[in-house]
């Protein structure tokens, strides 16, 4: 693994937060942090022992650098270019309450009961 700093957009690539630079590049014009500080371009570099803030979906990533990397390689190899610091991810409210009946698929007889009793609980 390299020694020297790297571009923030290809070190993302590199350890596959992204499927391709350019989601990466872009995803750095977003709210992303790089040690507390707002971050704009992609080829602001990154180095070992830095701080990564930034929004992956609905989850709110913190990361330490650990390596820059030399390749985009197998996910095991790109895990260790990092240590997760990101706090567990909260539940959705809207799951919270659901009968199991809406997991997909035909309910059992079981979830059916669950799902009138949640719709009408007269």
């Amino acid at each position: 693994m390299g020694e020297g700093p790297i571009r923030l957009d290809k070190w993302l690539w590199h350890a596959r937060f992204f499927k391709s630079r350019s989601l990466a590049a872009a995803a750095v014009g977003g709210p992303m942090r790089l040690n507390g500080q707002p971050v704009s371009k992609p080829s602001t570099a990154v180095k070992p022992s830095d701080v990564l803030t930034f929004v992956q979906g609905r989850q709110v990533r913190v990361v330490r650098v650990r390596a820059p990397g030399l390749r985009r390689g197998p996910a095991p190899e790109a895990q260790a270019l990092y240590d997760d610091l990101s706090p567990p991810p909260e539940p959705r409210p809207a799951e919270a309450g659901k009968p199991q009946a809406e997991a997909g698929g035909r309910p059992t007889g079981k979830a059916r009961r669950q799902l009138d009793a949640f719709r009408d609980p007269d």
